[in-house]
C-alpha cells in the first residue's frame, strides 16, 4: 500500500475499597489551567498512538505516549504537552462534553476545555496506570486499571476487583492472579451487563457477580478488546484470536492474536492482527459475517509499520478509517496517509 507523506500542516468477584473523589472546584490546587499551553504542530504524533476518537464537533482526538493531540482537519494540537508528561492511553468524551484521558502511571485528566483535574489513588482511583475508559448508559465513566476496574459517579469512585481470593487456584492460575486484575477493556451490553476484558481471565458483572467467561471448559485470556455491534453481538480480540458471542454459541474467525475491534457504519468489523511479519489492518465484511468463511480483506503496510502493535481504530465521519501505531495514519480506501511526516 502506498504511503502519501502528509504535507506541513498550519500552526478504566466484588469490590474492595472507596475512595471518595472531590470535585475540581473543591480542589482548586489540583486544577491545572490550560490556556496559551496548547501547542500546535506542523506534524501528528511521532509516538505510539493507543486509542483514536472522533468528538461531536468533529474533531479527533489521540492518545499517544507523547501527549494527547487533537486534529481540527488543518492542523494537530498537543492539548497536554505542557501539562503532563506522562505517556497517555486512552482518550473519553463523555455526554457532557467533556473529556478524560487516561496515562500509565499517572492516572486521569479530566478536561474541560479550559482547565485539567488530575486523578490519582489519593482520590479513590483503584491504580494510576490506566488503560481503559467507558461511559455506561447511565453516564457514570468507568476506568480500567492495572488494579482493577474503578467506576466514577462524578463525586466518588467505587472500585471492583475481578478476583479478591486466590485461595483455591491452581499453581498456573496463582502465578496469573494479577493478571485477572489489570483491565484491557470493558463495555455494557444491551441488558445491561458489563463485559470486562484482563490480562487473565475475561468475565461478566451483572452488578452483583462477577461470572469468568468461559467456552468448551476454557476461558477467554488476555482479551485486549471486547464490543457489541449494531446487532448486539459481543466481539473478543484477544491474544488468542477474534471471537464473536451471539448469546448462544461462540464462532472464531481468527486464531492470530488480535488487539483491537472496531465496527463502521456499514456493519463491516475491522481488526488489527498479528501476521506473519508483524502486525496489519483486516476488514471482515459484514455482509459475508455469517458464512463459515467471510469476507476478508486485508489493508497492507508498509514494512516498517509493520512491527509495532495497532491500535485506536476509527471511522471519522468522513468515511476514512484512522488508526495508531508507532504513529497515527489514515486510510481513504485506496492509500494510507502517514502523519508523521
Amino acid at each position: 500500500m502506498k504511503y502519501v507523506p502528509q504535507l506541513a500542516l498550519v500552526l478504566l468477584f466484588a469490590f474492595y475499597s472507596f475512595g471518595k473523589a472531590q470535585n475540581k472546584s473543591d480542589l482548586p490546587k489540583d486544577t491545572i489551567r490550560s490556556e496559551t499551553k496548547e501547542v500546535i504542530t506542523s506534524y501528528g504524533p511521532t509516538h505510539i498512538t493507543r486509542t483514536i476518537k472522533q468528538d461531536r464537533k468533529g474533531n479527533i482526538w489521540m492518545a499517544t505516549f507523547g501527549g494527547v493531540f487533537r486534529y481540527d482537519g488543518k492542523s494537530f494540537t498537543n492539548v497536554t504537552s505542557q501539562v503532563s508528561s506522562a505517556r497517555f492511553f486512552s482518550v473519553l468524551e463523555d455526554k457532557k462534553g467533556n473529556f478524560w484521558f487516561s496515562t500509565v502511571g499517572s492516572g486521569v485528566y479530566y478536561y474541560d476545555g479550559t482547565s485539567f483535574r488530575n486523578y490519582t489513588t489519593k482520590d479513590g482511583l483503584a491504580e494510576n496506570q490506566v488503560i481503559d475508559i467507558y461511559e455506561d448508559k447511565a453516564g457514570t465513566v468507568w476506568f480500567g486499571t492495572s488494579n482493577g476496574a474503578s467506576r466514577y459517579n462524578g463525586k466518588s469512585f467505587q472500585n471492583y476487583r475481578m478476583m479478591e481470593d486466590s485461595t483455591n487456584l491452581t499453581t498456573t492460575e496463582k502465578l496469573l492472579f494479577k493478571d485477572h486484575n489489570d483491565v484491557n477493556s470493558i463495555i455494557e451490553d444491551k441488558t445491561g451487563k458489563f463485559w470486562i476484558g484482563t490480562r487473565g481471565n475475561a468475565c461478566i458483572y451483572d452488578g452483583k457477580t462477577f461470572t469468568v467467561l468461559i467456552h468448551n471448559g476454557l476461558p477467554f485470556r488476555n482479551v485486549r478488546t471486547i464490543i457489541e455491534d449494531k446487532k448486539g453481538n459481543i466481539w473478543l480480540g484477544s491474544q488468542y484470536g477474534l471471537w464473536r458471542y451471539d448469546g448462544n454459541t461462540f464462532t472464531n474467525f481468527t486464531q492470530r492474536g488480535v488487539s483491537y475491534v472496531y465496527e463502521d457504519r456499514k456493519g463491516n468489523i475491522w481488526t488489527s492482527s498479528e501476521t506473519n511479519w508483524g502486525w496489519s489492518l483486516f476488514r471482515y465484511d459484514g455482509n459475508t459475517l455469517s458464512n463459515k468463511t467471510p469476507t476478508v480483506t486485508e489493508v497492507e503496510l508498509e514494512s516498517e509499520d509493520t512491527k509495532t502493535m495497532l491500535f485506536g481504530i476509527l471511522e471519522a465521519t468522513d468515511g476514512s478509517i484512522w488508526f495508531g501505531a508507532g504513529g497515527v495514519y489514515r486510510y481513504d480506501g485506496k492509500t494510507i496517509t502517514d502523519f508523521k511526516k
